[in-house]
Formats: structure tokens, sequence, C-alpha cells
């Protein structure tokens, strides 16, 4: 009798081991938790595309005359717009581009000496330069090269006799600049060049003078960016 008690009660104690043990296991085990969705990260500023801007700064330069004529050192503000395109490498920080600007001038010097009295100007210049730059996200560093032109006039008196005479003088310009987004579509930059004009020769009493004028140029510019960031 005890020992069909004992069976029974080892057999009803086996089949509880049997029925909780998956369960304990199954609290043993850690919670399954879904993975969180993934998140792409937000792409880095594109400066393909064109743009449109206007600028504003200061230049000052120098002008060396020939025929015994003082040399001069004109200089003044410089207000004026550009406009360009862009375009960087998929995958690259390189951007490429091409630019042309358009200036009012105000620069001027006069100088004296014994032969006479002379005035150089600089009253309007402009400039078409490649550009190469090395993006680091919003903020660009670039170089510029290309042709600059401008109205250079010369302005002579030699005792009562005064002359005026004009060139639109050709040269080229090398530089550089730093360029940042500012806002959406809207980036700012500051712009160094130097400007070299060539020489001319101008009409002046008793002859003609040549003149070569040089400049160094620093403007801040803000342009619209026709594309998507």
């Amino acid at each position: 009798m005890l020992r069909n008690i004992f069976v029974a009660a080892a057999s009803a104690a086996a089949a509880a081991v049997a029925v909780a043990a998956p369960a304990a296991m199954a609290a043993d085990l850690p919670a399954y938790e879904p993975a969180p969705a993934y998140a792409a990260p937000a792409p880095a500023s594109n400066w393909s595309g064109a743009y449109i801007g206007a600028q504003a700064g200061y230049g000052w330069g120098r002008a060396t005359n020939k025929r015994g004529a003082p040399n001069t050192k004109p200089d003044g503000a410089v207000v004026g717009g550009y406009v360009g395109y862009d375009h960087q490498f998929d995958g690259s920080p390189v951007v490429v581009g091409v630019e042309t600007d358009l200036n009012y001038n105000n620069a001027h010097d006069t100088k004296s000496n014994a032969g006479g009295r002379i005035r150089n100007e600089l009253n309007w210049s402009g400039a078409t330069r490649a550009r190469i730059g090395y993006a680091m996200d919003n903020v660009m560093v670039y170089g510029a090269a290309g042709l600059a032109y401008g109205e250079h006039k010369v302005k002579a008196r030699v005792g009562a006799v005064r002359s005026t005479d004009d060139k639109t003088a050709l040269g080229y310009t090398v530089g550089g600049g730093v360029e940042a987004k500012v806002a959406d579509n809207v980036t700012a930059r500051v712009d160094y060049r130097y400007n070299d004009y060539g020489t001319d020769s101008f009409q002046v009493p008793g002859g003609k003078v040549k003149s070569d004028l040089t400049e160094n140029r620093l403007t801040a510019g803000v342009a619209y960016k026709f594309s998507s960031w």
C-alpha cells in the first residue's frame, strides 16, 4: 500500500517538474525587444549649383607711370555683384566652379612733381575666375584665378594744359577665400584677390605715358544658392 502511494507521488512530482522546467527556463531568457528602426545620417551639404550674390569691400593698388610721371597709389571702395556655378564631385570634398563679377570702384590717387600732375583711377572692374575648393560640410576654403578687366583712367596736367584718357585694361587675377552656409540656400564669404591690369598707353599733354596698374582687394559677399543642401 505504501509502495503504491510512493510511486504515485513520485510520478506526480516528475510530471510537475516536466511542466515547470520549460517555464522556468523561459523566465530566465531575456525579454525580446524589437531592434530600433535604422535612422540614416543627415546628408552633408552639397555645394553643387548656381548662385548669385552681392559684395562690398576695399581695394588698394599701385600705378607705375613712365616718362618721369610720379607713381600713384589708387585706393577706394568696391561694390558689386557676382554669379557663378559650383560642382562637387560625388563622395569627395573637392568643389570646382566658375564665377564672374562686375563692380563699381572708387579707387583714385593724384601725385605731382616738377613736370606736372597725374591722377590714376579705377572706375569699374570685373573678373572671370575658375575656382577650386575643399568643402568641410558647411564651410569651404577655395582658391581662384582668371581674367581681370576694368576701366583705367589717367588725368594729367602740365602747366595749364589738361588731358583725360581711359582704357579698358586686361590682365589677370589670383586669390582665394572662405565661404560658409549661414542659412538655407544662403552663403557668406570673405574673398581676397590680387589683380594685375597690365600696362596701357595714355595720352597726356606733350605725348603719351605708359601706366601699369595693380591692386589688392578684400571683399565680403552674401549669395543665394539655387540648390538644396
